[in-house]
């Protein structure tokens, strides 16, 4: 059985990568494509060193620091993808990766960790925070994520089995895409933590600091609140 495995792309190691790094170690004799790919020699380890096939914007200007600006060009990147020699094939998705085009015959499976964000619940945030939340350049963007939310939901369709990463995602992908999916949690080392049993009197946050997990207003609400609150 010939599998290919779809992330978005690797820049660093956080969340997605983690499941990525377990999916692998389960088909270790897959192939791997995402969009761009600058993890360095000493960075590769958890994709078994593996070497990718990415798509064209890996040669565009900036795309290593300002590869999220290529955004609108991704879609059509994703499906450019020759995946038709594969029986199947695994998208680790928060965005394009379950994009691809599938043949007939060949099984899809996603992990999604949510739908796309840009697309769907954060829309009006992306906006604001590209500076593309007003004038003609505004209308352009939001026309462009219009037309991308209508290629995520299309490209959704083709999915054979939806996996969520939480109850909760699982109920947007009913809601978003009208499938059905599983829940299968990420992977935690849980033998790396001890259970503590007394509890200190404050409120714990666990968060990369990326603007769309609004830590800053998680701080801004405890501050207000004058409620004790540690950010890890």
């Amino acid at each position: 059985m010939k599998t290919a495995i779809i992330h978005e792309w690797l820049v660093n190691y956080a969340g997605s990568e983690r499941v990525l790094e377990q999916i692998i170690r389960l088909y270790p004799d897959s192939d791997l494509f995402c969009q761009v790919d600058f993890l360095q020699n000493g960075e590769r380890d958890f994709i078994l060193n593996k070497t990718t096939t990415t798509s064209f914007i890996q040669n565009l200007p900036n795309a290593k620091s300002k590869y999220r600006n290529y955004l609108p060009l991704m879609p059509f990147a994703a499906g450019r993808f020759d995946v038709s020699g594969y029986d199947v094939i695994i998208s680790n998705s928060h965005s394009v990766a379950k994009g691809v085009k599938k043949r007939p015959g060949q099984l899809q499976i996603c992990y999604c960790h949510t739908p796309m964000r840009y697309a769907w619940d954060l829309k009006e945030q992306y906006l604001k925070e590209s500076g593309l939340d007003s004038g003609i350049k505004g209308a352009a963007a939001g026309f462009i994520l219009d037309r991308i939310k209508k290629w995520d939901y299309r490209t959704a369709q083709q999915v054979d089995h939806f996996i969520a990463n939480s109850h909760y995602i699982k109920e947007r992908i009913r809601r978003e895409y009208g499938k059905e999916a599983a829940v299968i949690y990420p992977p935690v080392d849980v033998n790396t933590f001890k259970l503590n049993e007394k509890k200190d009197d404050f409120f714990l946050a666990v968060s990369r600091m990326v603007p769309y997990k609004k830590m800053n207003l998680i701080v801004r609400a405890f501050t207000e609140l004058g409620l004790p609150l540690v950010v890890i």
